[in-house]
């Protein structure tokens, strides 16, 4: 019986080994390659939603030739502690459980590393065992990439409505525009549709969409200019 027990925990120790270091290359190429396809592309196109299209749009576009004040956006509606935390932000959990259990509005706390390996390698779940993969991706994510990199892969694989990947595609089925001339209510405008961008709709504008976007736009100011330069 222990004999048994110590071979299940010696395969167990050679699993997580071997599962963590097959995470470690593919994060680790994410330095210098840009992701062909990622897990919720694939998933959209082999369980699509009703109404979803059959050609999907999308370009990748280097962060360089993103204008900046998209990359501001999405920090300000989606994670505002992006540059401090390593992955996880424990604080931002914390107070989406507290306004969950007190009946408010609710809030799922995570992290734009957190979303950009959830979009990357992960499927659609509320579990616990796939968020603690998604913890740990993310994870991984800040040990090998900068901020910059980061913020670029989750600008160019993030849904922005059915069918619609990406920051350069989104702009320019919204707006008409390329990526690189967004104004700053245009940025607002497409991360104001990131938190569920089924539901979210820009045509037509309603009343939440137009205070959410507001309310963004008051927030990059508040925030600043990014400096990612320095990751």
């Amino acid at each position: 019986m222990v004999s048994l027990i110590k071979r299940f925990w010696i395969l167990l120790f050679k699993s997580v080994l071997v599962f963590t270091l097959l995470a470690e290359i593919l994060v680790l190429g994410l330095r210098w390659f840009d992701p062909p396809t990622w897990s919720w592309r694939i998933h959209r196109a082999w369980f699509p939603p009703a109404s979803y299209p059959e050609e999907i749009k999308y370009q990748w576009q280097p962060l360089s030739q993103i204008h900046q004040s998209m990359p501001l956006a999405v920090v300000a509606a989606e994670d505002q502690r992006f540059l401090s935390h390593y992955g996880v932000d424990f604080l931002a959990i914390w107070k989406a459980f507290k306004s969950n259990q007190e009946g408010g509005r609710v809030r799922g706390g995570s992290t734009i590393t957190q979303q950009t390996a959830k979009n990357l390698w992960l499927w659609p779940s509320q579990s616990y065992w796939r968020k603690a993969v998604e913890a740990g991706f993310a994870a991984l994510l800040e040990l090998n990439l900068p901020k910059s990199r980061i913020i670029e892969i989750y600008l160019n694989i993030a849904e922005f409505g059915p069918g619609i990947f990406g920051v350069e595609a989104a702009s320019l089925y919204y707006f008409n525009t390329p990526s690189s001339q967004l104004s700053v209510d245009q940025a607002a405008s497409l991360a104001a549709l990131l938190p569920s961008p089924y539901r979210y709709k820009l045509r037509p504008k309603s009343t939440f969409m137009t205070n959410r976007i507001a309310w963004i736009s008051q927030q990059m100011q508040q925030i600043g200019p990014l400096d990612l330069t320095s990751e």
